[in-house]
């Protein structure tokens, strides 16, 4: 059985974990995401990171240490979170457009005695666009489940000009904090990592 529990139905964080490695199995928890009242973003990511860990350390029956992550677009002190629908979707996308934001991800390991945390912040600079590339990209589906209306690893990359930072924490999850988290727990990376093509 897997040593490690990823308390998350994200696929970008699944695939994350395969890449370095570390087997897994998913137990995906179900938590109010709202932040708190004079919450900061930082302080919500985190907290999220943490509780997400824990759940599911809970939820897979206490057996194996579980992670938990969570990613929010941050722009003007706002947090931008999954669209509701297309017009909240363009919203977001038109207030990113040709301007620079921040992408927060926290993650957190917690086997029950402890709980282990960071989060990392990248600054991501957007190219201008106009409001019909966002209609296109919410008509290409990708932009419904993601933090700020866009994936930087899919079709949402065109809009991106520049990183500075954690690519992998923009996409969900920052690969060399959560290695240095798991070894805190005694996992390892690399230990099924996949076959590399020639």
């Amino acid at each position: 059985m897997p040593a490690l529990v990823l308390a998350s139905a994200s696929p970008r964080r699944r695939e994350l974990l395969e890449q370095i490695g570390v087997p897994h199995r998913v137990v995906p928890v179900d938590l109010c995401e709202d932040p708190q009242p004079g919450e900061s973003p930082e302080a919500y990511v985190a907290r999220l990171a943490r509780e997400k860990a824990q759940a599911g350390y809970l939820a897979a029956g206490a057996d194996a240490p579980a992670l938990g992550s969570d990613t929010a677009v941050i722009l003007d002190g706002d947090i931008l979170g999954k669209p509701r629908d297309e017009a909240d979707a363009v919203n977001m996308l038109m207030r990113l457009s040709g301007r620079r934001h921040q992408v927060m991800t926290a993650v957190a390991v917690a086997d029950g005695e402890r709980c282990l945390y960071e989060t990392v912040i990248t600054e991501v600079s957007f190219v201008l666009f106009d409001e019909s590339r966002a209609r296109a990209y919410w008509a290409s589906g990708e932009s419904a489940d993601k933090a700020g209306a866009y994936g930087i690893q899919g079709l949402g990359a065109v809009f991106v000009e520049s990183i500075d930072g954690s690519y992998s924490a923009v996409v969900g999850l920052p690969l060399a904090q959560t290695a240095a988290l798991l070894k805190e727990f005694n996992i390892e990376v690399w230990q099924s990592p996949p076959e590399l093509s020639a």
